[in-house]
């Protein structure tokens, strides 16, 4: 399941147990697009009968259910908000959730501290006016990397960053080398970060405006690898162009 980049998760909330499967996020710059089942079971075991009835237990993973074992736990508070953006009939509905705690894996600890935005209707366009709203109000940075694959990773004490040729790539392994500097705290993972945004901004097929959005990002970071608020404002505005660039192809 972990080749596969599918997590499944047995979730208490106020003594209901809710278990849920994810499939990989497809995206980068911390903005993703994935497919998730959630649904209530009587007690902390699996539903092994319900899972395989889901699309990515059809093929070879459907033999694997009875050999499932915890791999990682994580334990943290969540605050939530259901917001409503844009007037009559283009309004959408947005779940703003807040998260803090730490995820225990293989006997490491890191901490949880993630803000995440989810469209229940509407249109995409209104997460990024809200994520670059918050960007401006508080110093944030996106993340490409879940909480399953954060533990996954503390677990095997191993950060695999990929390859990069396009913006969008190089954007998506800082992003990652970020996320894997402050879970390991190798100082190599920040090192590779500030390389990947360097030859970002120096990338031969970014636009004036996305160059000036990746130039931000070189000196948005402080020395412990901390965004300020320039680091979000930018980064957000850059994989939205290059997103949409992306779509015109």
């Amino acid at each position: 399941m972990a080749k596969a980049r599918i997590a499944l998760r047995l979730r208490q909330v106020d003594g209901q147990v809710l278990q849920t499967v994810k499939t990989a996020g497809q995206g980068g710059g911390g903005l993703s697009q994935r497919e998730e089942w959630e649904w209530p079971v009587a007690g902390p075991q699996l539903d092994l009968a319900s899972i395989a009835k889901l699309p990515p237990f059809q093929g070879e993973l459907r033999h694997v259910l009875d050999a499932l074992a915890p791999q990682l736990s994580t334990d943290f508070t969540r605050r939530s908000w259901q917001l409503k953006t844009g007037g009559q009939g283009q309004e959408s509905q947005i779940e703003l959730v807040l998260d803090e705690g730490e995820i225990i894996s293989g006997g490491y600890r890191t901490p949880i501290r993630e803000a995440e935005l989810e469209l229940k209707g509407g249109e995409p366009e209104a997460l990024w006016e809200l994520a670059l709203t918050l960007a401006e109000q508080v110093p944030l940075r996106p993340s490409d990397s879940s909480k399953a694959s954060r533990g996954n990773a503390l677990s095997a004490q191993h950060w695999p960053l990929p390859e990069a040729h396009s913006p969008a790539e190089w954007l998506h392994r800082a992003t990652l080398a970020l996320d894997a500097y402050h879970d390991s705290q190798q100082a190599s993972f920040l090192s590779a970060a500030r390389q990947a945004l360097s030859t970002l901004a120096e990338h031969p097929e970014l636009d004036d405006t996305a160059r000036s959005y990746a130039q931000a990002l070189s000196g948005g970071l402080d020395k412990d690898g901390q965004p300020n608020t320039v680091y979000g404002k930018a980064a957000l505005a850059l994989a939205h162009r290059l997103a949409y660039q992306t779509a015109l192809r």
